[in-house]
């Protein structure tokens, strides 16, 4: 846990954004971390209460690191091998439909980024996988055999890359001759399609590489999914504290607040009109709450990071 590589980011604004005035966690309540990893917001929030977490992770590696962590906090942290969107079945069938607090921290773990045997990053050369609970489709089973056009509209869209058919035409035409089958291949001939890295050094690969964890991972589909189920399962008062890397996820996580606290704008951009719907929850920070230049400085990972908090409203009032 001392780790740098595994600090989790915005740590103590999550922590402080959990608890009512953000005082942070009470003792006697229970919390979930949806994204358990490393175990890093797990910790903090059972340190900061006497309090009970619910911890949950899709990798079968991270649940299988929990054990020193549960036996720290006995009868406090209980581990959960499933995913977020489900938390509302998996606590359910534990016996809680209520919690105080839900953190996530979305996207690839620093962990799963820093073993190349999982083949999520290309700064080391490893099998072309990115599979978060390591099983089903890879991702070398979609560049492998996905056709073009279908590609470069994959990497168009969940890596935002602004060359993606010169990229799925680059993959194609490579796979013809040998199977795409670790990271470093597939870097190559990124590299080798867009070009060098653009003036915000981002290496060339980095959007494709993104595209292709999302679409084998359905990450998307899985942040609405966590989203319904915490605001389900938050207890009137309760909070859930958001943290996002990229513009795909935070644009999701935004959207869906917005809504749900009754500000989704209709109409057109001169004349909107102000969505009737009864608010669900109250936003804090509207704007997101980013990391400081010290914590840059320490943890690089947490320059893209932003916090979006929203408290649980009482059934049927509106904010």
């Amino acid at each position: 846990m001392s780790d740098a590589r595994h600090q989790p980011v915005l740590l103590a604004e999550v922590v402080a954004a959990l608890g009512a005035d953000n005082l942070g966690p009470q003792d006697g309540a229970i919390y979930v971390d949806g994204t358990f990893g490393a175990g890093g917001y797990s910790r903090a929030i059972l340190e900061a209460a006497n309090c009970t977490v619910f911890a949950i992770d899709r990798d079968p590696d991270a649940i299988a690191g929990a054990d020193a962590l549960v036996r720290q906090f006995p009868g406090r942290l209980h581990v959960i091998e499933g995913r977020f969107g489900d938390m509302v079945d998996l606590l359910a069938e534990r016996g809680i439909t209520a919690v105080a607090g839900v953190t996530l921290d979305l996207g690839v773990s620093s962990m799963q980024l820093d073993e190349a045997e999982r083949g999520f990053s290309f700064r080391f050369d490893g099998p072309l996988d990115m599979r978060m609970e390591q099983a089903g489709e890879s991702a070398a089973d979609i560049v492998n055999q996905m056709a073009e056009r279908p590609l470069a509209d994959l990497i168009f869209t969940f890596g935002e890359e602004k060359k993606a058919r010169r990229v799925a035409k680059a993959i194609v035409a490579a796979r013809a001759l040998a199977p795409i089958t670790t990271t470093g291949r597939l870097a190559e001939i990124v590299r080798r399609a867009v070009g060098p890295s653009g003036p915000d050094r981002i290496d060339s690969a980095t959007r494709t590489f993104q595209a292709l964890r999302i679409a084998v991972n359905d990450e998307l589909g899985e942040i609405d999914r966590g989203l319904e189920a915490a605001e389900a399962l938050l207890a009137p008062g309760g909070r859930m504290a958001i943290v996002s890397f990229h513009s795909l996820e935070d644009r999701r996580v935004k959207h869906f607040m917005r809504e749900h606290a009754g500000r989704n704008p209709k109409g057109s951009r001169h004349m909107p009109e102000i969505s009737e719907t009864v608010a669900t929850l109250r936003l804090f920070d509207p704007q997101g709450i980013t990391a400081s230049e010290a914590e840059i400085y320490a943890n690089p990972r947490a320059r893209s990071a932003r916090l979006r908090v929203a408290e649980r409203l009482i059934d049927e009032v509106a904010a």
